[in-house]
């Protein structure tokens, strides 16, 4: 067995339910800077330590609407593994989509990593058509109608509750009984959050304008509390701040890693899945103004490979796109749940969300 066979074998793959989950992280971050190294054949391993093969005096500038605690540790691998000078700009999806629409031409950046199909939709006009192998990689849903961006992983829409004051059958079948008034007072949301404004993108396609008012006046109607993201809430839901807490799936599981089973808080997919349960996808895209292209496209290939795929799914707990890649136990497969069929054009329309937000009053 080679070097790269023996370190995947290492992670087990698995349809297990939910209930299933492993106390620690499987994949130590080392294993995936070696498995970088020995896929991309440009650094070598000695003594447990990463030697560049070269010095690169290629650069590459991302403008990342994931944050830095997800994404930096696979981002700073490709830049270790091949040399590369890496920089980043973190900062939430939608405002980095208005920066590089007020940049234009004159945009610093070479790739655009959104947390959401949304932010990608609004600068597609700015993207460079991407190679045809690179877009391959990935379901035909995971993919730009256009070929200007890819997904790199997938996530799902959730609702977080405390174990310790619910149980499933407390919950409604769908999100839209979250409006009833005895949840007043119990909920928590991001509304400025990216991933959250994709499952109202969600709504407003499956449900309509007027619904989707009414659900967004609903809420609000029920005091919910406002956090920035989707962390705090699942720490809020744990010390029973809140009830529940409308997030994204994978969340949940760092804190299980690092809390053990004990963790007072598990995830809900909506029974009867709808919106509350929509599966997205983060992806990237070149910038059409980029100069650098080709190391770009290279950073592309590095996500889509094993090892960066590996990373999400191990390290993230994320669904990966590629084939082949194997996911841990703690991971609901996607068989596992309900949820819409919906294309990623249909959760494009950020700006059209983000009016909805403001007229129902959540956003100003």
């Amino acid at each position: 067995m080679d070097r790269v066979s023996a370190f995947l074998t290492l992670f087990s793959s698995t349809k297990s339910p939910l209930s299933a989950r492993p106390k620690s992280h499987p994949w130590p971050l080392f294993t995936f800077l070696i498995l970088a190294v020995l896929l991309a054949g440009c650094s070598v391993a000695v003594e447990n330590e990463i030697v560049p093969a070269s010095i690169s005096s290629e650069k590459l500038t991302i403008y990342s609407g994931r944050s830095s605690s997800l994404v930096d540790p696979i981002i700073q691998q490709f830049g270790q593994a091949t040399g590369i000078e890496i920089a980043v700009k973190y900062a939430n999806t939608a405002q980095l989509a208005a920066t590089l629409l007020e940049e234009g031409d004159r945009t610093p950046a070479d790739i655009f990593f959104a947390q959401d199909p949304g932010g990608l939709a609004a600068v597609e006009h700015m993207l460079a058509p991407l190679d045809t192998a690179v877009l391959e990689k990935v379901p035909d849903w995971a993919r730009s109608s256009e070929g200007k961006w890819v997904g790199l992983s997938g996530r799902a829409r959730t609702v977080v509750f405390n174990t310790e004051t619910l149980t499933e059958a407390d919950l409604p079948d769908d999100m839209f009984g979250f409006t009833d008034p005895k949840w007043k007072g119990r909920i928590g949301w991001a509304p400025t959050n990216a991933s959250f404004q994709t499952m109202v993108s969600a709504m407003n396609s499956m449900w309509g304008e007027e619904k989707t008012l009414r659900w967004l006046k609903g809420i609000q109607a029920n005091d919910p509390k406002v956090y920035p993201k989707n962390t705090p809430q699942v720490a809020a839901v744990s010390t029973g701040e809140i009830d529940v807490g409308f997030v994204n799936h994978y969340y949940l599981f760092r804190f299980l890693a690092e809390e053990g089973e004990s963790f007072p808080a598990r995830n809900y997919h909506p029974r009867a899945g709808g919106p509350g349960a929509t599966v997205m996808v983060a992806g990237a895209g070149v910038l059409a103004a980029s100069e650098n292209k080709e190391v770009a496209h290279r950073f592309l290939e590095f996500m889509l490979s094993k090892v960066g795929q590996q990373y999400f799914a191990g390290q993230t707990f994320e669904y990966p796109l590629v084939e082949g890649v194997n996911t841990p136990k703690v991971l609901t497969p996607l068989s596992g749940f309900t949820h819409p069929d919906i294309t990623i054009k249909e959760l494009g329309d950020l700006k059209g969300t983000q009016d909805l937000l403001r007229q129902a009053g959540v956003t100003p």
